[in-house]
């Protein structure tokens, strides 16, 4: 599942910096400012940077070159999170990538209301508070997720159709991951009913 990504509106948020009058550049950066906010390490999370310093490349952005980009780490301190997003505002970042959790999306939207935050999330961006709707984000919110609850019937309707003879399934959840494990099963179970399916729910 895909929240619309604003990619016109971060290239003119980043590209902006290009057009400012010539007495506002006095005052503002040399090139545009990328503000990285995560709840993570330097060290755990090289992957993730180098991921997102290749995605400015492939958009025509460099670091060191036409953007320059402010990381703050929480290093799994998440009381940290919104002392770091608020420096950031102060920065004057043209644009917030929050990464990594929910509190940090959170850290950075209390933090500021204007300048435009690009997330990726593990769960469903509306129910968690993010945005206010899949295909219309609205306020400087916007970014991914790679949660679909609504998969889950699908799966069953897969299993059906390859087992047909199966009369009982069993699904194996993450109890600590509740916000998409409770839309998970219940889609499920009702999908499995349907087709009169019993489920048994198994943590692991």
């Amino acid at each position: 599942m895909t929240v619309t990504i604003g990619r016109r509106e971060l290239l003119a948020a980043l590209g902006g910096a290009a057009a400012w009058p010539l007495a506002a550049r006095a005052q503002q950066p040399a090139m545009p400012l990328v503000g990285f906010l995560s709840d993570s390490s330097p060290e755990t999370n090289a992957d993730l940077s180098a991921a997102f310093r290749k995605g400015l490349n492939e958009a025509g952005f460099t670091e060191g070159r036409n953007v320059a980009i402010e990381y703050r780490w929480a290093s799994a301190q998440f009381d940290r999170l919104p002392g770091l997003a608020a420096d950031l505002v102060r920065r004057q970042v043209a644009v917030i990538a929050a990464t990594g959790s929910v509190p940090t999306v959170l850290a950075a939207k209390e933090a500021t209301a204007t300048i435009p935050i690009v997330f990726n999330a593990g769960v469903d961006p509306v129910k968690a508070g993010l945005v206010v709707a899949l295909n219309k984000p609205g306020g400087n919110l916007t970014g991914i997720t790679s949660v679909n609850a609504q998969i889950g019937s699908k799966w069953v309707g897969l299993m059906r159709e390859l087992l047909p003879s199966v009369t009982r399934v069993a699904v194996l959840i993450n109890p600590e991951a509740r916000m998409n494990t409770v839309d998970m099963v219940t889609d499920v179970q009702a999908a499995a009913a349907a087709v009169g399916l019993q489920v048994v729910i198994r943590p692991h």
